[in-house]
Formats: structure tokens, C-alpha cells, sequence
């Protein structure tokens, strides 16, 4: 949940994804371009998150009856992650301390880790839907039963500050020998 407040409200513009797992021809693609921040708590450890960005995220035993969808996101950019001193070169820019970046890379060490670089709206109306057994796992895609309006969604960053942003983190990574997927 803490990452999808940090998405929303722009402080974040950043996903982690490693890779390796469903590609096609070896090439990473995320199952869906745009999609609603589904917030999760049962995988959510709090001790990850640096203590700023914390909100009022809570460590959780299970998944809530119901889930608040406030924001929804493109991806505009995925890039392959290089190396560990390439995302100490982004620290700034997302909430993730170094344990949940040591996970990541040491998940699958053989399968590289993408970056998606992600462009956030907020709904004019968030919603709230049921959390069904459907919904449950620890999947990075989950279809909703319904679409959700998007009309009126207000982005989090505007054009040249999130334009800004993303070629900051697409040129650090290039510097450090990563780049586009």
C-alpha cells in the first residue's frame, strides 16, 4: 500500500519487476500497459520502506475485505537494472531501502531486474471494491472483475516535472551500463 500512495501522489515514478519469468522470446513486457493501483498489505514489510514514506502502512497478517483503488498508471519506459550501484545511483527516487533492493536482485539471481518506469493519475473518484479470493496471491497483474472510470483522473506529476524525472532515471541507468528492455 505504501508504494501505491508513493505512485499516486508522484513521489515514486518507479516499479521493480524481475524478469525472466513469463517472456516471450526473451524480451520483458509487462501483461498490461495502464492499470489501477491494487494496493496489497500481506507482503508488505514496513521495516523495507524508508521511515519518510512510511505513512500509516502497518504490517498486516492477511488481506482486508476491501480495497481502496484511488490511482491508476501507464508504464512509459522499462529498462534492465544493471547492476546494484545503478539503483543506489536512483536512491532519491523511489521509498525502498536496501533490503527489499537486496531481495529483488538476489530473487532468481540469474533472471535480470527491470525497472518500469510508470506515469500515475489519480481517479477523480476513487473507488472501493471487494478483495475476492480471485484477487489473492502474489501475482504483479490482476484482472479486475470490472473496468473503472478514468475520466477526470488528475496526474500526479505534471508533464515536465515526470518528463524531467524519467530521463534523469533512464540516463543514470545508462550510465551504469543498463538501458532499455
Amino acid at each position: 500500500h505504501a508504494v501505491t500512495r508513493a505512485l499516486a501522489c508522484g513521489r515514486q515514478i518507479v516499479l521493480l519487476r524481475k524478469g525472466g519469468i513469463h517472456e516471450t522470446e526473451g524480451v520483458f513486457q509487462t501483461e498490461y500497459g495502464r492499470f489501477a493501483f491494487f494496493p496489497t498489505w500481506l507482503h508488505q514489510n514496513i521495516d523495507w520502506i524508508k521511515p519518510a514514506d512510511r505513512g500509516d502502512a502497518v504490517a498486516r497478517t492477511s488481506e482486508p475485505d476491501e480495497l481502496p483503488i484511488e490511482a491508476w498508471g501507464e508504464v512509459t519506459n522499462i529498462a534492465l537494472i544493471p547492476s546494484r550501484p545503478a539503483m543506489d545511483a536512483l536512491a532519491d527516487q523511489h521509498i525502498y531501502l536496501p533490503p527489499l533492493i537486496d531481495m529483488r536482485f538476489s530473487y532468481k539471481p540469474h533472471n535480470p531486474l527491470y525497472l518500469l518506469l510508470v506515469r500515475a493519475w489519480r481517479l477523480s473518484s476513487p473507488i472501493t471494491i471487494a478483495n475476492t479470493p480471485a484477487y489473492a496471491g502474489c501475482r504483479s497483474w490482476v484482472p479486475l472483475d470490472k473496468s473503472i472510470d478514468v475520466t477526470g483522473s488528475t496526474a500526479a506529476l505534471d508533464d515536465a516535472t515526470f518528463n524531467r524525472r524519467r530521463q534523469h532515471i533512464l540516463d543514470t541507468l545508462a550510465k551504469h551500463g543498463g538501458g532499455a528492455a
